[in-house]
């Protein structure tokens, strides 16, 4: 392991388990941890609750926000991690402009599941906007520092498969 500082970014549609898993992670590794969601202007979160989905240009100070956070902690020396959608390359490729290392974990379930998760919290994020995330997104690209999980079994599950492709990036012990 490098003494670089890296951010691990737990992404994915709504719904996926990006909270959970990073939550997790966090407790384990002991690193500083940061919900995306907490980054949005309020306007932005009116929007999605009266169910219309983000443009880039409501999402570009948001993203740069995230980025700025996880600089501040690189440039103390701290590794982060972030939950964040980050479903299009662009949004991607704003948040490796980061110091340190940025690493992304992108959390896929089948569209089916996620619905049935989505009925059962509260969240701004309604299940009838679940179409336009999943339309948004674009898959990691083989150029893209990250690893995809599935995240459709427990918890349990998630988190150790995690971990495994972690420490076989070197990013972990």
């Amino acid at each position: 392991m490098s003494n670089e500082a890296v951010h691990l970014v737990f992404m994915g549609v709504a719904g996926c388990g990006k909270t959970t898993a990073a939550q997790q992670m966090a407790d384990f590794l002991k690193w500083p941890a940061a919900e995306a969601d907490d980054f949005h202007p309020q306007a932005n979160i009116d929007k999605m609750s009266a169910g219309t989905p983000l443009t880039d240009e409501d999402r570009w100070p948001w993203l740069r926000s995230i980025r700025d956070w996880m600089s501040d902690h690189a440039r103390n020396g701290q590794s982060t991690i972030v939950t964040c959608s980050a479903l299009k390359r662009s949004y991607r490729d704003l948040l490796r402009e980061s110091q340190g290392r940025v690493f992304f974990v992108h959390l896929t379930v089948p569209e089916d599941v996620i619905r049935e998760r989505m009925a059962t919290r509260d969240h701004f994020m309604k299940p009838n906007m679940l179409p336009s995330q999943f339309a948004t997104l674009e898959d990691l690209e083989s150029d893209e520092d990250g690893v995809v999980i599935s995240a459709l079994g427990d918890i349990d599950e998630t988190f150790n498969a995690t971990v495994n492709a972690l420490r076989e990036q070197g990013l972990i012990d």
